[in-house]
């Protein structure tokens, strides 16, 4: 089995930082994609961020210059670094990693569970 855990939402005023991290374990035997979406209530999942194995990135207009994805490989992480929080980035965040697992047939995709983000204005 696979096991994504998302840590890093919180509460913070607008201007603020936050940083998330979303980390993979179990039966992985390759990861390939990386990806963070986000969800405000009454509105649909939305990419925020995305970044590929060979660490090419890209990003929804309205967090370009303010957001950066990264990843870890030998830690099976991915982070999203954000600045210059605004109010409108409140949201669930979710992580979404396509991981080959070790037993079964090809590459699946696999979701964090959820973290809040709060921005105050």
């Amino acid at each position: 089995q696979v096991q994504l855990v998302e840590s890093g939402g919180g509460l913070v005023q607008a201007g603020g930082s936050l940083r998330l991290s979303c980390a993979a374990s179990g039966s992985i035997f390759r990861l390939s994609a990386m990806g963070w979406y986000r969800q405000a209530p009454g509105k649909q999942r939305e990419l925020v961020a995305a970044i590929t194995t060979g660490g090419n990135t890209n990003y929804a207009d309205s967090v370009k210059g303010r957001f950066t994805i990264s990843r870890d490989n030998a830690k099976n992480t991915v982070y999203l670094q954000m600045n210059s929080l605004k109010p409108e980035d409140t949201a669930v965040y979710y992580c979404n990693l396509d991981i080959l697992p070790k037993y079964g047939s090809g590459y699946r995709d696999y979701w964090g569970q959820g973290t809040q983000v709060t921005v105050s204005s």
